[in-house]
Parts: C-alpha cells; sequence; structure tokens
C-alpha cells in the first residue's frame, strides 16, 4: 500500500470536525446494530409472531414521519448541536431498558413503548451526521468522507451484530444493555467536540444571520426546493423504492428468515447480518478510495437495479451459507446504491436547504415501515419466498421506470450529477 494512496484515501480525517465525528458514528451505529438485533430476537421469541415482528420493526421508524422537522431544527440551531442532544436520548433510553432487563420486570409491552420513542428520534440521525458531514467538508473530499461516513454502519453491523449475539447468548439481556449505554454515552461526548473548525464557525454565522420568522415556511420552502429540482426528486423516489422493496427483506425480516428458514439462533442471525454489512463495507471503502471519479448517478441506477435483483435470488436460498453469500453481494450493491445517493443529495442541494432535503430523505424511509407492515400478511399468508419475490420485481421494474422517466438528470452522461470531479 503506497503513501500516496493512503494519503488520498485517508483524505478526509485531515478535517479536525472528522476526526471527532467519524468513531462518535461508529460508536452509536454499534449500539444501535446490537440493540435492533437483540430486541428483534426478543419480540419474535417472546411473542412467535411474524407480524407483530413487522410492527415492531415498523415503529423503530416512525420518526421519519419527522425527518423535515428535524432538517429544519438542524438548520437553525446547528447539526452538532442537534446531533447531542439525539445521541443523549439514546443513552437514557438504553439505560431504562437496561434499568428493566436487570430487574426482571422487562416485557414486550416495554419493548414497544421504547421502541417507538427511539424511532421518534432514531429515524433522522443519519440525515443529521451526513449533513454535519457536508458542513465540515471541503467539496472536493466529500464523496470520499461520505464513503467514509457509511463504513461506521457496516462495520458496526458486522462488530455489533456478532457482539451483540455472542453477548446476549454469555450474559444476558440486561449486561447487554450496560455495554449499549455506555457505547451511547461515548458517541455523545466525540460529537460534542465536532463542528468547531474554521467551516464550522462559519457555517454557524450564516446560519445565525439567516434564520427567517417560521419554522413551518422552511418546511414548506425545503419541499418546494425538492419538487422544483427534477434531480432532487428523482433521487427522493428513489430512496422511497428501495426503503419499500428492498430494506424489508435486508432488516427486520431476517431474523424471521434465520429462525424459521434457516433454522438457526440469535449467533446464526449474527452471522447473516454481519455477511451482509461486510459486503457493504467494501463497497463503502470502494466509493472512498475511488472518490469523485465516477458518474454517480449511473452507478445509483445500475446498482439499484444489481441490488434488487440479489435479493431475488437471496429469497430463494434454503442453505444458510448460500444465502450468507448472495447477502454479502446484496450488502456490496446496497453500498454503491446509497452511497451514490447521499453524496448527489449533499453535493447538489444548496447549502442553505442542506438540512431540510435531507429530512425529506429520511421522509422517504418511511416506505421501510409500510413495507414491513405489508410483508406481515402476505407472507402469512403466500411465504416468505413469493413475497421477497414480489418486492425485488416492483424494485428493479420501478426503478428502471424512474430512470427512463428522469433520463437526462440521472443517466445522461453530461447530466451534472454524472460528473467525474478531480477530488482524487
Amino acid at each position: 500500500m503506497s503513501a500516496n494512496w493512503k494519503g488520498s484515501t485517508f483524505a478526509p480525517f485531515r478535517v479536525r470536525s472528522f476526526r471527532f465525528q467519524w468513531p462518535g458514528d461508529l460508536a452509536a451505529c454499534w449500539g444501535f446494530e446490537m440493540e435492533t438485533l437483540l430486541l428483534n430476537w426478543y419480540v419474535l421469541v417472546e411473542t412467535g409472531s411474524v407480524l407483530l415482528l413487522t410492527v415492531f420493526g415498523s415503529l423503530q421508524y416512525i420518526g421519519t414521519l419527522l425527518g423535515p422537522v428535524c432538517g429544519v431544527i438542524g438548520d437553525r440551531i446547528g447539526y452538532r448541536q442537534l446531533l447531542c442532544v439525539m445521541r443523549g436520548i439514546y443513552a437514557v433510553l438504553a439505560t431504562t431498558l437496561m434499568t428493566l432487563a436487570l430487574s426482571g420486570v422487562l416485557r414486550p409491552l416495554h419493548v414497544f413503548i421504547i421502541a417507538t420513542l427511539m424511532g421518534l428520534v432514531r429515524s433522522s440521525d443519519l440525515a443529521v451526521r451526513s449533513s454535519l458531514v457536508g458542513e465540515t467538508m471541503p467539496s472536493s473530499l466529500l464523496v470520499k468522507a461520505m464513503g467514509f461516513s457509511r463504513t461506521t454502519n457496516d462495520t458496526a453491523r458486522i462488530l455489533g451484530a456478532l457482539s451483540g449475539a455472542a453477548l446476549v447468548a454469555a450474559l444476558g439481556m440486561g449486561p447487554t444493555y450496560i455495554m449499549i449505554a455506555l457505547l451511547y454515552l461515548t458517541s455523545l461526548t466525540l460529537i460534542w467536540q465536532t463542528g468547531r473548525g474554521s467551516r464550522g464557525r462559519r457555517a454557524a454565522i450564516a446560519r445565525a444571520a439567516s434564520v427567517p420568522a417560521s419554522p413551518w415556511a422552511d418546511v414548506r420552502d425545503g419541499f418546494g426546493h425538492v419538487w422544483n429540482t427534477p434531480f432532487l426528486l428523482a433521487l427522493m423516489l428513489l430512496a422511497f423504492l428501495v426503503n419499500l422493496t428492498a430494506f424489508p427483506i435486508m432488516s427486520n425480516l431476517m431474523p424471521y428468515v434465520a429462525k424459521h428458514i434457516y433454522g438457526t439462533d440469535q449467533r446464526g442471525l449474527g452471522y447473516l447480518v454481519a455477511g451482509c454489512a461486510f459486503g457493504a463495507l467494501v463497497g463503502s471503502l470502494t466509493m472512498s478510495r475511488l472518490g469523485g471519479g465516477m458518474q454517480l448517478a449511473r452507478i445509483l441506477v445500475v446498482f439499484s437495479v444489481v441490488w434488487h435483483a440479489l435479493l431475488l435470488v437471496y429469497a430463494q436460498m434454503q442453505n444458510p451459507v448460500a444465502g450468507f453469500f448472495f447477502l454479502m453481494l446484496s450488502g456490496f450493491a446496497q453500498s454503491l446504491t446509497m452511497v451514490s445517493m447521499a453524496t448527489m443529495l449533499i453535493r447538489n442541494a444548496e447549502a442553505r436547504y442542506r438540512g431540510r432535503v435531507m429530512g425529506i430523505r429520511m421522509f422517504a424511509i418511511y416506505a421501510l415501515p409500510i413495507g414491513l407492515l405489508c410483508a406481515g400478511p402476505l407472507i402469512t399468508y403466500f411465504g416468505y419466498p413469493a413475497t421477497a419475490t414480489l418486492y425485488c420485481v416492483v424494485g428493479i421494474a420501478v426503478t428502471l421506470l424512474i430512470a427512463a422517466r428522469w433520463r437526462s438528470q440521472l443517466w445522461s452522461a453530461g447530466a451534472p450529477a454524472n460528473a467525474i470531479s478531480a477530488s482524487r
């Protein structure tokens, strides 16, 4: 590995804010993954119902409805301050669940209530931290920074899933939640140190000088900006689509596959999650390495189709080893799709709209609980393979329709989104 390669690839870490934000986001994501795996398995085992499992998964995304409002708050008070408040809430809720578990009074109802409260906040975490990266990172390093930022999710899914499953099996739910609460507190401490460089100070001054009278006017302006910008509208529709059709298969339905298709336990589930995340990590590092030397909109369209196609094959697998392999490939395609999308949104949204645009992007995640709620009864009546096949076929078809409708913005070689920068 040459010194030049290292210097180019890890260039985002020359920015002070990013050196604190990346490990802070990593700690939070590690807590998210441990907590998600732990609670999904708990609900499935305690209730024995795939329908309740999908309802529980949906509750974790209820906060996507507040995404645009959260974006407005970030634009007004600052992304660093908002992120600190959010990470503090995670720690409080995790400590509450920890106390209930250690005292032996934890019940599924408690988990559903806490998950709802967590979902109100956590759904906007990715949007706020992406906005903070966009505020503090030079544009020439944005693709690399977004790729590295995505690795926090990917590495956390690998290590968090495996360690979470191992800790629960060895220690139980209560002691595992001690670790989760500590991770959230660590994240809060690190995020407090971000956004204090010259770029962050300039952004804070500009924000304070341009706060309008009405926050609701901010929300309306944000939606208007997206609606009147064809490229942003196309990206939002694609974001809605992949959350409706692809993410349900790779998230909250995975415990059902592990238990009822592959006949495995928490450890097997952890391996499946880790396999998917390993593929995504390779994809994120690929994006970080290549930087701006790619036609991002074309990559988005191609790998959205590839992602759905790989999940279509995965849905037919009856062997956990084969399932692991296709999940790993799906994770790679997912990462190239989502990093391209996030980078283009940050790069092409006007700076004063950045938080609102990313908040509306999180609003699109509300398609995920819709997909989960529809999947529950469909799996009950038609089975998992048929349901997943339907989702993937719809995902491929609608991706191609969106690419055809907005061809000049997404596929044309001369489109600004396909411009190859000189950031390498």
